[in-house]
């Protein structure tokens, strides 16, 4: 039995990579970083988050939860704390990511930045989250809403991702999901089933293609510390 019983397999093959990868295409499934903004037991963005990543598995892609109970806050410990190491281990692994939040006081919550806080646009040369793929979904208490999405499509940019076009925001999430967390058939699970579809399309068309976000002043930036590395001696 499928562990996606809400969903038409005829119409949402495994996506194709010959369709949608670039020539110089790594050739392993995309690799998908789920975090999620809250810590409580019953948490639908946990859930959606998990229904994401079960759709992302149909279709093809490697994927990975990071769990955020225990991390600490943004300096508040030292960048080797075990919790922050993983995050950021797992962030140099992804391809691509998945953020879920709650919308709480009109925002995402302080739980998802953290996450996003602890991951930093450079670290040693590499750059951690830019040009890599973002996909984006919210979860309501209430009426739907999109003010945390629009917050993290902000933050996404800001990390220098490509934030795809879709989204998904979820209202009264409490009556969305049944007592085991999954979700009901209904048009919000079909517009996760749409974002998690073109999540793993633009990562396939992105990866593999380092020119998409080759910078001009990164590169001036990387020749001149190379210069002073040489005229110091030091290389």
């Amino acid at each position: 039995m499928s562990d996606l019983p809400n969903l038409d397999l005829d119409r949402l093959p495994p996506i194709d990579p010959a369709l949608y990868a670039a020539p110089g295409d790594p050739g392993h499934a995309p690799r998908i970083l789920i975090l999620h903004g809250s810590l409580r037991e019953r948490s639908f963005s946990r859930f959606v988050a998990q229904e994401a990543g079960r759709l992302l598995t149909h279709l093809g892609a490697e994927v990975r939860h990071f769990d955020p109970a225990g991390l600490p806050l943004p300096d508040g410990a030292p960048a080797d704390h075990p919790k922050v190491a993983e995050l950021r281990e797992l962030a140099n692994w992804s391809e691509g990511m998945v953020w879920s939040s709650p919308e709480r006081h009109g925002a995402m919550t302080g739980i998802l930045k953290a996450q996003i806080d602890w991951i930093p646009l450079s670290l040693g040369g590499v750059r951690p989250t830019q040009g890599k793929t973002l996909a984006l979904a919210q979860v309501c208490g209430g009426s739907q809403s999109f003010n945390a999405l629009n917050q993290m499509r902000v933050l996404g940019r800001w990390m220098r991702m490509v934030t795809i076009p879709n989204q998904s925001s979820v209202p009264k999430a409490w009556d969305e999901f049944d007592e085991a967390g999954r979700m009901k058939p209904s048009p919000y699970y079909n517009r996760i089933v749409d974002v998690m579809e073109e999540l793993v399309k633009f990562t396939l068309m992105t990866r593999g293609r380092p020119a998409l976000t080759d910078r001009y002043s990164e590169r001036v930036e990387s020749h001149e510390a190379l210069s002073k590395r040489v005229n110091t001696g030091r290389i």
